[in-house]
């Protein structure tokens, strides 16, 4: 299998110096991650692309290759491609031609090639040499340039012709850790993932910084989505969870502050923390998921008197989106089903909040606050590599059955986005497969059992991390027996 990388625009568009940093980091990057799935892959940087070689032809491994080619920021696109090498244009269109016939059949079609080399033909004169082979010698309608029901994609370089076999859409943005690292504030929301889902795809190395205000169900569940996150978009690089106890913060607050400054404190303390455990990892900035004024903490007045306390740079990237651009963010990136059924703690409500940020007042408000809560809370922080944080005992995730061979009675379920699962589609012999997006499974799951009484549900995504969660929260609810396919 061959793919051809196109990078990011905005990094074509770079000095030398940079565009020559960015994509050797890159190619280290990717080849990181097919190492880190055991397979053979050949990772080649050319100034205005990258080439990806796998040396395995198996679905399994093509799935996994194109599963790493959309996820991995600072790549605009990939395309699989078949390589022939040609002497005259007539026989870069027969490998064309003979590539594309049966897609073409009784279909509207346009070519498109690109060039680069030395030949005796231009781009527009291979297009057009090639359209009128398609019209004469397949079954394809009529040229439509305009809408074509088929998109005939080749690229010629010098005596090679490349026929792209399928596009792939990929993250865009930057290469991971070429920009730096970042300390995400995180709960597990709509809000704090998509902050720190865009700060991977700018490049930016994230970390996750958790504050428990009470609950083990929600440092779980915050837990969970981290990794889903670093999994899905950023598993090239290690990265730190950070879980800081605020328990008893929260309890100072309730007591020693007054109810109206209560959400600005809180989160002036939770800058205070952040700034804290990012010096003693050496990050020079903080992300929140804040919006303006979506809640009463986050006017603009509120936010300047909350960042006076911060002695680092901290980045809002929701700062102006809509509530809703932000859930469809995290529909389209997988966070959704997790934000929506994220445990809350909400024992910090200021009744009748302050929305105008007045420093003086809440300097005086902080007068009250025994500062020693603070610092016990900072000492008792503890950190964890982002890989082990669903190794304990308490996620419930290793009590999830995971099966390599399926019984020819098993079903399996199918629960990628279906973009990823039209990009490589599963399909097994023995086995039926049916496609559930995994922001519907909870809505269809009574569904799947009715269909299939008796019978084990095995639920499938390409890195197994979203179907062991989605098999636990449903085996734990007793709606069904489900367990999790994962290929050998």
């Amino acid at each position: 299998m061959k793919f051809v990388i196109k990078l990011f625009p905005e990094i074509t568009i770079k000095s030398m110096s940079v565009r020559k940093h960015m994509t050797k980091i890159l190619q280290q990057n990717l080849r990181t991650l097919f190492r880190r799935y055991e397979i053979s892959a050949d990772v080649q940087n050319r100034w205005d692309s990258l080439i990806v070689i796998v040396n395995r032809t198996d679905d399994a491994s093509r799935r996994r290759a194109i599963q790493i080619l959309s996820h991995t920021p600072g790549i605009a696109g990939a395309l699989e491609i078949s390589e022939y090498t040609f002497t005259t244009l007539d026989e870069a269109y027969q490998r064309v031609r003979d590539a594309y016939r049966e897609q073409v059949e009784g279909k509207t079609f346009c070519v498109r090639i690109k060039r680069n080399g030395n030949h005796d033909f231009t781009s527009h004169q291979a297009e057009q040499y090639m359209g009128g082979g398609f019209l004469k010698e397949t079954g394809a309608l009529k040229v439509d340039l305009h809408n074509p029901q088929v998109t005939v994609l080749a690229e010629l370089r010098d005596d090679k012709v490349q026929v792209v076999k399928q596009t792939i859409k990929g993250l865009g943005g930057y290469p991971l850790g070429s920009q730096g690292e970042v300390l995400s504030l995180i709960s597990g929301g709509f809000d704090s993932t998509v902050a720190s889902y865009l700060m991977n795809r700018r490049g930016l190395k994230t970390h996750f910084c958790f504050f428990n205000l009470g609950g083990s169900a929600h440092e779980i569940g915050v837990k969970q989505v981290s990794h889903y996150l670093w999994s899905q978009y950023s598993e090239s690089h290690r990265v730190k969870f950070v879980t800081v106890p605020f328990e008893a913060v929260v309890a100072e607050i309730l007591q020693h502050v007054d109810t109206s400054q209560m959400g600005v404190v809180l989160k002036r303390m939770m800058l205070r923390a952040a700034c804290r455990v990012a010096d003693s990892m050496h990050i020079p900035a903080l992300v929140t998921g804040e919006a303006v004024a979506q809640v009463a903490s986050q006017t603009i007045t509120n936010l300047a008197v909350i960042d006076q306390i911060a002695d680092r740079m901290v980045l809002r990237p929701l700062a102006a989106m809509d509530k809703q651009d932000i859930i469809d963010i995290a529909r389209r990136i997988g966070t959704e089903s997790f934000a929506a059924s994220m445990p809350e703690y909400c024992g910090v409500i200021s009744v009748n909040p302050t929305t105008v940020g007045d420093r003086r007042k809440v300097e005086d408000a902080e007068a009250k606050f025994n500062m020693d809560v603070l610092e016990a809370a900072i000492a008792a922080a503890r950190i964890e590599r982002i890989d082990d944080v669903l190794s304990g005992t308490e996620s419930g995730l290793e009590n999830v059955q995971i099966i390599s061979t399926p019984s020819v009675t098993d079903v399996i379920v199918d629960i990628r986005h279906p973009a990823e699962a039209a990009d490589a589609p599963l399909v097994l012999t023995n086995n039926p497969v049916i496609t559930v997006p995994f922001y519907e499974l909870e809505q269809r799951v009574k569904g799947l059992v009715n269909d299939y009484p008796q019978r084990r549900i095995l639920l499938y995504c390409q890195k197994g991390t979203m179907s062991k969660i989605h098999a636990h929260h449903l085996n734990e609810a007793k709606r069904g027996d489900f367990a999790v396919f994962m290929e050998a």
